[in-house]
């Protein structure tokens, strides 16, 4: 796989993930839409470290890891590392009953939707700042020699 088919895979996946999240808010299902931006972070987080990185992403969930990884991290202002240590507690795959009940608590609509905006802000955040790492640069001191 080149770097750019690794890269659309992630971002087609988390952009998919997003969609889910917005399914998931129209039906109500407070925790799956907390579940699910943490996925859509988590793999724009890959993406980018496909595009930016010589090695592949290590395999973990942790945001911070990753963000940390690829040199995000240092980027990111105090409020989006905030933002990234909150939706880092929504991984539930690996969460016991009891806990999944506790985070599913601390979720209204409100909370969701707000969640919602902040991962897609995030995404795109993400998504700028690998454009910008990997666009092409341009030579300005080319000249043209008749």
């Amino acid at each position: 796989m080149t770097t750019e088919e690794r890269v659309k895979y992630w971002i087609d996946i988390a952009d998919y993930d997003l969609e889910t999240a917005e399914a998931m808010f129209s039906t109500r299902r407070w925790l799956y839409v907390a579940f699910m931006c943490h996925q859509v972070i988590e793999k724009t987080l890959k993406a980018f470290w496909c595009g930016t990185m010589p090695e592949d992403p290590p395999y973990t969930h942790s945001h911070k890891r990753l963000a940390d990884g690829c040199g995000l991290y240092e980027r990111m202002s105090e409020v989006q590392k905030d933002f990234l240590n909150t939706v880092a507690n929504y991984n539930i795959e690996a969460r016991y009953p009891e806990d999944k009940e506790t985070l599913a608590r601390t979720l209204t609509p409100q909370a969701c939707r707000q969640m919602i905006d902040e991962t897609r802000q995030m995404m795109q955040w993400i998504k700028d700042g690998l454009s910008a790492a990997t666009k092409p640069s341009t030579s300005s001191d080319t000249t043209n020699e008749s």
